[in-house]
């Protein structure tokens, strides 16, 4: 038995079979969840016979369930989804593990961007798949959760990653291929979060280019560059003189946002028609009030979190 093994070795064996364990159970999604419910309901059983003597009996089998379940959650970033559509929570929430035993500091979210992928395909090739898909899995959930927390025109990527977990989890396609297109999901992902500077706007700016042309403007250079001006200009004015404090439970503030939003998308081309310009003020709209709180409070801000609904 795969526990009995983890309790008699000992130092570097003992550690060895830890890993190899927690491999084993990240098999795929489905041995993953089934291990942690079980865990999960091993750890209420203990506590329910307590204080009873008895209980010692189950001590070490109940501790090394609790290190497995570690080990498994130290792979799962703990994004913040705060304000992410409920879709994307769903996706998100699978890849992070609930924590149950230990309180302990939350993993270091890893940038995609820093990850030599060359490197984790060698590691892929020569030690254990399951690990690194679930360590690459996760971490391209949380970089997932920040990119459409900004920018919600990008749930492309959010469809896209679901149907490669979808594929994988239903034995359409091997680890080796799930990881390949894993590796080739997160380099978009980078391109994706390098394309304002392509576009000489900022995240920010991004966003409300995002919602004035997609998904099918279709829109000459020209006619770009006056909808980024818009952009800049509408934001700019906003943060400097519309977005005060608790500017969303007022009446009278909600309006002069709006009536911000369409004076400056009134500046649009002409190839916003009425209809389309209706809609895109109640689009922009509703992405501002989502996204900006008031003065700094904002999705873009480092230290930002969205309330709770009561």
């Amino acid at each position: 038995m795969i526990l009995d093994a983890i309790e008699t070795a000992q130092g570097f064996e003992r550690i060895k079979a830890l890993d190899d364990a927690v491999d084993r159970i990240l098999f795929n999604e489905e041995t993953k969840q089934r291990f942690l419910f079980l865990a999960g309901q091993v750890n209420k059983l203990f506590r329910a016979i307590l204080p009873d003597e008895h209980a010692n009996e189950f001590l070490k089998t109940r501790d090394l369930l609790g290190v497995l379940v570690e080990k498994i959650e130290s792979y799962s970033p703990i994004a913040d989804i705060s304000g992410v559509v409920h879709d994307v929570e769903q996706l998100l929430d699978s890849a992070v593990v609930a924590k149950e035993y230990v309180e302990g500091k939350p993993p270091k979210l890893v940038d995609l961007s820093r990850v030599d992928f060359e490197a984790l395909k060698k590691r892929f090739a020569t030690g254990r798949m399951h690990i690194e898909v679930e360590v690459l899995k996760n971490q391209i959930a949380a970089k997932l959760g920040k990119l459409l927390r900004h920018n919600k025109t990008r749930s492309g990527f959010m469809e896209k990653f679901q149907r490669l977990i979808d594929d994988y989890n239903s034995g359409a396609i091997n680890i080796e291929t799930f990881f390949e297109e894993l590796v080739k999901f997160a380099r978009g992902l980078e391109d994706e979060e390098r394309r304002c500077i392509a576009e000489g706007l900022n995240e920010e700016e991004l966003s409300i280019f995002d919602l004035l042309t997609r998904p099918d403007m279709k829109l000459t250079k020209k006619e770009e560059g006056e909808v980024k001006k818009v952009a800049k200009d509408l934001l700019l004015t906003l943060k400097e003189e519309k977005l005060v404090i608790d500017w969303r439970k007022r009446q009278q503030t909600r309006a002069q946002v709006y009536l911000t939003i369409e004076e400056a998308l009134d500046r649009l081309p002409g190839k916003f028609t009425k209809s389309i310009f209706q809609q895109k003020c109640q689009v922009v709209y509703l992405h501002v009030y989502e996204s900006y709180l008031g003065p700094g409070k904002n999705v873009y801000s480092e230290d930002f979190r969205q309330p709770r609904a009561k």
